[in-house]
């Protein structure tokens, strides 16, 4: 069994990740702002299927001494490491480059870059110590260079990330340490409703496309997962939404009604 970090696991995507490992058997370091929003997701993943362990810890990745301290923390726990997820991140995208706040805009690039980078930088060398490990870095929309309304900041942040990442694939060959990025797709988490319901026009006017191209978290995490357990590759590049999938689903008749993921919500 394998012993797992992700970062920004407390909700979305990281906690939907971090309950299908511990369902699988995996033992699972989970991480976020705040030691409440930790431990009230520890204690939902313990009390789901499961039999790994699950180890709370609380720190702002944009500090690089607080990331140095979670892998200590987690080697201390659970020995070796042998899969470190970068995750948490930040997304505004209700608004157009010139509109976003200053706030918003250093939240996304720090959390997103630096947490991403310090956390590579840690886990690598951590992972370089002990003789093996992986580390996936979670990209988002704009990491394939496409531009998209109101997404320019996050998007530049996450294209940046893609650049960096392949870098560091670069940088670890031979070392037995292996890197990969992640790309989970369109996923309908609760930091989505929240900046829908921010801006109910635009998510009005995507309806259709969201139907047809997002997906639950929880759906979505399970595939994800058993690509990362089974890789093998440096460099390998784990996409939910691809090229195909997404031809797929706009060939299909009524697919959107049928995958109404807004529906659940009232949207």
């Amino acid at each position: 069994m394998k012993n797992v970090v992700i970062t920004g696991s407390t909700k979305g995507v990281g906690f939907a990740l971090a309950r299908e490992f511990r369902r699988l058997g995996h033992s699972v370091v989970i991480t976020g702002r705040t030691a409440e929003a930790v431990d009230s997701a520890v204690a939902t993943l313990t009390s789901g299927p499961g039999t790994g362990r699950v180890i709370g810890h609380a720190l702002d990745v944009t500090d690089p001494d607080a990331v140095a301290a979670l892998w200590d923390h987690a080697a201390a726990k659970l020995g070796t490491i042998d899969l470190w997820i970068n995750n948490a991140g930040v997304a505004h995208t209700t608004a157009p480059i010139i509109e976003t706040s200053p706030q918003d805009v250093r939240a996304m690039v720090t959390t997103n870059m630096y947490g991403t980078i310090f956390g590579s930088q840690v886990a690598v060398r951590g992972m370089i110590a002990q003789g093996s490990g992986q580390v996936f870095n979670v990209l988002g929309g704009g990491s394939d260079g496409k531009i998209r309304p109101n997404m320019g900041v996050y998007g530049a942040t996450k294209r940046g990330l893609d650049m960096f990442t392949a870098a560091l694939v670069k940088e670890v060959k031979g070392t037995g340490v292996r890197v990969g990025q992640v790309r989970p797709g369109i996923l309908i988490t609760d930091g989505w409703r929240r900046e829908a319901a921010t801006a109910p026009d635009q998510v009005a006017s995507q309806r259709k496309m969201l139907n047809i191209l997002a997906d639950h978290a929880e759906d979505v995490a399970p595939v994800l997962v058993d690509r990362m357990l089974s890789s093998t590759k440096n460099g390998d590049a784990i996409a939910w939404l691809t090229t195909g999938k997404i031809t797929k689903r706009f060939m299909t008749p009524g697919y959107a009604k049928k995958h109404d993921v807004l529906g659940r919500y009232g949207l």
